[in-house]
């Protein structure tokens, strides 16, 4: 066996990705009878949480190399923004941007859901079936979805910017030093804070309502957007306790992954991805 370089090895994988896309069938995307009606609800518990995590890890050590390739783009790209971010006086976006990461987490996860799904059904898994995504008959309402969780997105950097610009700004601070100095020594900073911390948690609980489950429900289901958007937001309802305690694991498991210069997030991601589809199938029965 002839031992490849990184790129050449890259390559084949891109190129095995463009096939993945060009032979994923409708078939694959299950359709049930029933399928537009609006779900029944489950009522899960916190230790449930364990479960779903377990078989997140399960389905990431199954396809370890895959979904590591798959997501080590995103550490890339937060490290090229973050550099910009040092070079173009945007110092002040920069912890805004690595938190709001979570509010358009689902979409990067979407693959990641759709390789458990053909886990579970017994289906061979490789990275480029996540690009099976492509083919599911709820595509529509799986781009609407993400395109909301994106305008979110950059809702919350519009927020994040006026609140530095009433409290530190509006100038751009000389260096990192004193921008962290001035964060945490200055009653300024410090309502800056309390301010980013109050506004970015409004944002991260309308995320969760409106994404936790909805698109491995797109996934499965060949539903509208409405009807998944809402079987999400009744599956907070129903489960304020255990979903709170999601949305702190989601929060934790990518601060953590940020560390150090985003690198865990090749790891995090991939879990939390595979256990977001364990979680729906906990509460939503077939």
């Amino acid at each position: 066996m002839a031992i490849r370089s990184p790129i050449e090895w890259g390559w084949d994988q891109l190129k095995d990705a463009a096939q993945g896309v060009g032979s994923a069938s409708t078939d694959e995307q299950h359709m049930r009878p029933g399928a537009r009606a609006v779900p029944a609800i489950r009522r899960i518990r916190v230790d449930d949480l364990r479960i779903v995590l377990r078989k997140g890890l399960d389905d990431f050590a199954a396809n370890r190399t895959d979904v590591i390739f798959l997501c080590v783009i995103y550490p890339v790209v937060g490290l090229m923004l973050a550099h910009l971010a040092f070079g173009h006086g945007l110092l002040p976006l920069l912890f805004p941007f690595a938190a709001g990461f979570a509010l358009v987490g689902p979409v990067a996860a979407i693959g990641l859901n759709e390789m458990s799904r053909r886990r579970e059904l017994g289906e061979s898994v490789g990275w480029t079936d996540a690009f099976g995504v492509l083919r599911s008959p709820s595509i529509g309402a799986i781009v609407l979805l993400s395109l909301l969780l994106i305008a979110m997105f950059l809702l919350w950097m519009a927020a994040a910017s006026v609140i530095y610009r009433v409290t530190l700004g509006p100038g751009f601070p000389t260096s990192a030093g004193a921008f962290v100095r001035d964060v945490f020594t200055t009653s300024a900073g410090w309502a800056l804070i309390a301010l980013g911390v109050g506004v970015g948690f409004l944002f991260a609980v309308a995320v969760l309502a409106i994404s936790v489950i909805s698109f491995p429900m797109l996934l499965d289901r060949n539903v509208r957007f409405e009807v998944a958007v809402a079987t999400s937001m009744r599956a907070v309802r129903a489960n304020p306790g255990p979903m709170a305690a999601w949305g702190v694991i989601v929060a934790a498991g990518l601060v953590l992954g940020s560390i150090p210069f985003l690198l865990g997030l090749a790891i995090v991601l991939p879990v939390l991805g595979h256990a977001t589809w364990h979680l729906y199938r906990r509460l939503v029965p077939r």
